[in-house]
């Protein structure tokens, strides 16, 4: 017989949701092998997430939940996990992401990580650290769930084009890439505009930044250094950016340019057509 882990539910967040997981699936007097074989996942895969070694996904959540008949609590746990999981100097950031109506972005040298792929996204993390990349990769792409919740917030983002052409991980990962960026081609709340390299000297040239506004709230404009967040609710510096981004918008290339232009290089640079 297996050793059981004794989990205390109020360690942290990931402990907590193994808590409820076996609670409730020993409630239904199913073994984790039994749980595993009814929403198509190993036996094994249970027991770590029972015992807090393996983060949960959306999609195993939803299917245990449906299993078990939770009432949806699996589901509404995994954001809380994920978020608990990222950097401390990151949780505040994440959670302004998920309160704000409305998000602007500037990136001067890569595709922001709201619209990253798997693969692209473990390229850029793995660049210097391996160390639990897989769970790292999962829990940064669980963020963009903001984009496809039930009353998404409005995303802008003005991209480099050097952004395009920066290969990550080679002509596979670059490809999936671009056509994902490109699969918000028609969708209103998200759009994307590309800073061509023609456009020269921009308003952008000190840095990325993003702009957070709130529909009660103050705008917070945010920049990140080196494992540090740097958001702030200082006038002067949302006015400044505010003012900067406007100025960006116009020197970038309309939607529909932006896109033939991602189009164009994902073809051209990295040999793969659209149908």
């Amino acid at each position: 017989m297996s050793h059981i882990n004794v989990l205390d539910p109020g360690a942290s967040p990931l402990d907590y949701y193994g808590f409820e997981l076996r609670r409730h699936r020993e409630a239904a007097g199913l073994t984790q092998r039994q749980l595993g074989d009814i929403v198509n996942y190993t036996g094994s895969l249970v027991g770590q997430i029972e015992t807090a070694r393996k983060l949960p996904t959306q999609e195993f959540s939803e299917r245990v939940d449906a299993a078990l008949g939770t009432g949806g609590l699996l589901s509404r746990l995994v954001a809380l996990v994920m978020r608990s999981q990222l950097p401390g100097w990151f949780q505040q950031v994440a959670e302004l992401q998920a309160r704000a109506g409305a998000i602007y972005s500037f990136d001067l040298g890569m595709v922001p990580g709201l619209l990253q792929t798997r693969a692209y996204a473990r390229a850029v993390l793995g660049a210097l650290d391996t160390t639990d990349l897989d769970d790292r990769t999962a829990v940064r792409l669980d963020r963009q769930r903001i984009l496809v919740r039930e009353d998404p917030l409005l995303y802008w983002v003005v991209l480099c084009e050097a952004a395009l052409h920066t290969e990550m991980e080679g002509p596979a990962t670059m490809r999936e890439q671009l056509g994902h960026l490109l699969s918000f081609e028609h969708n209103p709340l998200v759009n994307i505009q590309v800073l061509p390299f023609r456009a020269g000297a921009h308003a952008g040239m000190t840095g990325s930044f993003d702009i957070y506004r709130f529909e009660h709230d103050p705008a917070i404009v945010y920049t990140e250094g080196y494992g540090s967040a740097h958001p702030t609710a200082n006038p002067d510096t949302v006015k400044n950016c505010s003012l900067r981004y406007d100025h960006l918008q116009a020197a970038a290339l309309p939607l529909k340019d932006s896109a033939e232009l991602i189009r164009h290089v994902m073809e051209e640079r990295y040999g793969d057509q659209l149908a």
